[in-house]
């Protein structure tokens, strides 16, 4: 692909993430998890690390489903910011003047190797 074009693309997926970010609804970072039938019932439990401490949180079969849609949220944005910022080295490295060099930089060098999977 040639650079102008491939700018180009970068700038439509670019724009494309925007228009997702607005529909990303709540958010939350942790793990979950269904423990089976415990003392008195389902056991659900959310688990975060705070100052490299684990915490861990008992939750209602309700908190857990909406934790659950919210963590993968979080994820999923995740992957979108990371693709994100490569796609805005793409355009900051093809659209700004450059200086001198010996050799060009690298796609492994400016971080465009491996394309994070988005959902």
């Amino acid at each position: 692909m040639k650079k102008k074009e491939e700018i180009e693309a970068a700038r439509a997926e670019l724009k494309a993430i925007h228009r997702e970010l607005g529909k990303v609804g709540l958010l939350s970072h942790g793990y979950v998890q269904d423990r089976g039938p415990g003392a008195g019932g389902p056991c659900y439990q959310w688990t975060r690390k705070v100052k490299a401490k684990t915490v861990s949180v008992a939750l209602s079969k309700e908190q857990f489903e909406a934790m659950r849609d919210a963590i993968g949220n979080w994820k999923s944005l995740k992957a979108r910011l990371a693709r994100m910022e490569e796609l805005s080295r793409v355009i900051i490295f093809g659209t700004t003047p450059d200086t001198r060099r010996a050799k060009r930089p690298t796609k492994a060098t400016l971080g465009l190797g491996k394309r994070p999977k988005l959902p």
